[in-house]
């Protein structure tokens, strides 16, 4: 075993405690609350966010296919299949690591899971040869400010084929329902890992098909080869078909297994992909996916200040910071890699390396702890970037469905052009979102809490969707 020679910087990031300490039950049940909310087709009699009302009851229609249900990404009324996926399979792996640890609030999770893989099957399987991957023209949507109740913006059907291939979506949407699947093994036959196809032929990114309705807003930036290792790797932890590890095996080295990266996200799965692999070498000792831990430690590093492998950024006050842009998102997504690492690690008594320093689970730990903690009000400014969580949060939050007065408060139809006064609105949001997590502080901690400002104040379900297993975790650590 190397000898222990941690850095001055390492032990400053990883080993002070954190002087906070949080509710983080309370924050894992609000989190979750957040789907409700952003929840698109008929509302069930269990929901509980009640400002919220039916909506998209006719999607897919204009195709006599049924697209309704589902998730809304973000404060718009598109439903952007990439993003949602991605959504669906980390708050499935959350539940599959951490749902020992949430007790009252599992069935609420797993309930999340649900809405949105119940959607992505029927994408999946409503015609024949084709994955519908999007609900709404994008551009249309964004010129108004209207309600998801009220909106009458086109619902435009969008899908792709053999013809026009789109690899990176239908690879997302089968590890969602691989990994669904894990959820529900024991309570859902349809939800099984053959119902998910990993597209091997008629390859090619969805971006280039569907053009200008995906993009700027969810191009596949990092190309369509990390989804299908992703995948992949999913399908094998679902099915335990030993096809799929041949696959991964056979053709990792051209799909991103040889990358170092470090950044995961809805569009780049490459260090997701290696970590989920790292656990079948560290249990099962499995020679070659050796490559992926020693990748996996090579991302770790990244985040050590003071190791030979340090790249990270973080603001004064600590946060971890990637992009301008919805920042919180690759915060969260880091946090629960952190502690699904360990929670690997320990079960085999591993470690990683950085250099001269041995670098422990306990020390991902704390790590992650930072990030969870920065994000519930220990920073600078003392505000909690969760709406509804402790005593200053974000009023001003960019998401119509929140901005404009409920359908019960004000009854009548508010139009396209008509809604724009709540965006300019100086007013808290009228509705309360709960648990929804927002872009987040700049690289000098500065946060502007203004609905125009949808860079650091709209929130995502891809933020979300990891922090819900990292609140579990220490949610369950702190009662255990």
């Amino acid at each position: 075993m190397p000898t222990l020679f941690p850095l001055l910087s390492l032990l400053l990031l990883l080993s002070l405690p954190s002087s906070s300490a949080f509710e983080y039950a309370d924050a894992l049940h609000k989190s979750i609350l957040f789907f409700e909310g952003q929840r698109s087709g008929k509302l069930p009699p269990t929901q509980r966010l009640q400002w919220r009302g039916n909506s998209g009851l006719s999607d897919g229609s204009s195709a006599n296919v049924d697209l309704v249900g589902g998730y809304y990404d973000g404060g718009d009324n598109v439903k952007f299949g990439l993003p949602m996926a991605f959504t669906i399979t980390m708050l499935a792996w959350s539940v599959i690591e951490f749902g020992d640890r949430m007790a009252g609030e599992k069935d609420y999770a797993v309930a999340a899971v649900r809405w949105g893989s119940d959607y992505l099957l029927k994408a999946a399987t409503v015609s024949p040869n084709a994955l519908y991957v999007q609900v709404a023209d994008p551009n249309a949507d964004h010129r108004c400010w209207e309600r998801p109740e009220d909106m009458d913006t086109p619902r435009n059907i969008y899908k792709v084929t053999n013809q026009n291939p789109g690899s990176d979506v239908a690879a997302e949407t089968a590890a969602a329902l691989a990994a669904a699947s894990i959820v529900f093994q024991h309570s859902d036959p349809r939800t099984r890992p053959d119902f998910c196809k990993l597209p091997k032929k008629f390859r090619g990114s969805y971006s280039d098909s569907l053009s200008s309705v995906v993009c700027p807003f969810y191009c596949s930036y990092s190309g369509y080869q990390d989804e299908l290792l992703w995948g992949a790797a999913w399908l094998q932890r679902a099915s335990g078909n030993a096809t799929y590890m041949s696959y991964i095996q056979s053709n990792g080295h051209v799909l991103g297994a040889e990358d170092d990266d470090f950044s995961f996200s809805w569009d780049d799965k490459r260090v997701g992909t290696k970590v989920l692999l790292s656990k079948a070498f560290l249990e099962q000792k499995i020679a070659g996916l050796q490559l992926y831990k020693v990748h996996t430690d090579n991302y770790i590093c990244s985040l050590v200040p003071g190791s030979s492998g340090f790249q990270a950024q973080y603001t004064p006050g600590g946060l971890l910071y990637r992009e301008t842009g919805s920042n919180l998102q690759y915060v969260t997504s880091t946090a629960f890699l952190l502690l699904t690492y360990s929670k690997y690690l320990t079960s085999s008594g591993g470690y990683t390396n950085c250099g001269s320093a041995t670098v422990s689970a306990s020390n991902l730990i704390s790590l992650a702890k930072k990030q969870v903690d920065y994000i519930l009000g220990e920073n600078p400014a003392k505000i909690s970037y969760m709406v509804g969580f402790g005593s200053k949060y974000p009023l001003h939050v960019h998401h119509r469905g929140s901005s404009i007065p409920s359908t019960r408060a004000l009854p009548g139809h508010v139009s396209c052009n008509d809604g724009f006064q709540y965006l300019h609105s100086s007013s808290p949001n009228p509705n309360v979102l709960i648990g929804a997590i927002v872009g987040g502080p700049d690289s000098s901690d500065g946060f502007a809490d203004d609905r125009a400002n949808y860079q650091q104040s709209e929130p995502t379900t891809y933020i979300n969707a990891p922090m819900v297993g990292a609140l579990a975790f220490f949610a369950g650590a702190a009662t255990a």
